[in-house]
């Protein structure tokens, strides 16, 4: 493949992170592919912009004709996945491929109990203590190569309670049938929750697969940067070339 031909890739970032969740990804690949990462509407640079889905798929658009290439491969963690899908249905000619991290779960019943409770409670909890834990469970298990750049760059709790509250009981697995283009389904294998329903999205897409990662967690990005590097370099290289 030249580097004309090279997949585009955009990525986008889970709950509460930024666009920063994905250096590790952004410094291994840049020099095989174009790549860029979007910070979601209220999080990163747009933490003063309101929350919508639509807002979302406008902001990812914009990443994929700012590098002008044609459609992109778009990777989607957890929140950024669900986002990914809405992208996906909405503006389909833009989207050569799409990887769904952490993303392959059911949003409404009662799964999602748990997170509407967690959503009505994180408005009382202040930002500087909520900073603190999040600081302290990252440096915790990653190291500063890792996650330096995402707890430099900060958090979006103030965005959670609507974020959530637009995607919880949106998406199932019948969201995959608005996807054109092939799908990996990359999870890390110990993530209980939101692996939950990878057969039944893998079921609903003629053409898509689920590759899981050894030991990883919710954050597989985090726990084996290197392992989910190379899931997203194989998938991209595999895509059929600009038509």
């Amino acid at each position: 493949m030249s580097a004309a031909d090279a997949t585009p890739i955009v990525f986008v970032h889970g709950t509460r992170f930024s666009a920063a969740q994905w250096s590790p990804q952004l410094a291994a690949l840049r020099e095989e592919f174009p790549v860029t990462a979007v910070d979601l509407p209220g999080h990163g640079a747009r933490s003063g912009q309101p929350w919508s889905l639509k807002a979302a798929t406008e902001i990812i658009g914009a990443a994929v004709e700012s590098l002008d290439r044609g459609p992109a491969l778009v990777v989607g963690h957890s929140l950024g996945g669900y986002a990914a899908l809405e992208f996906a249905r909405h503006r389909p000619r833009e989207l050569r491929g799409l990887v769904l991290a952490g993303a392959s779960a059911a949003t409404g019943g009662m799964w999602a109990l748990p997170y509407r409770g967690l959503a009505r409670l994180v408005p009382r909890v202040s930002a500087q203590r909520l900073t603190r834990w999040n600081d302290r469970f990252l440096r915790r298990l990653y190291p500063p190569e890792v996650v330096g750049a995402t707890i430099h760059a900060g958090y979006a709790f103030h965005t959670l309670p609507a974020a959530w509250g637009d995607v919880l009981g949106r998406f199932d697995a019948s969201a995959m049938r608005h996807v054109a283009a092939p799908v990996l389904i990359l999870n890390g294998e110990k993530d209980i929750v939101f692996r939950a329903g990878e057969r039944e999205f893998a079921r609903a897409h003629p053409n898509a697969r689920i590759e899981l990662i050894p030991r990883a967690r919710h954050l597989a990005n985090f726990d084996a940067p290197d392992v989910f590097t190379d899931a997203v370099r194989r998938f991209a290289r595999q895509l059929p070339a600009r038509s």
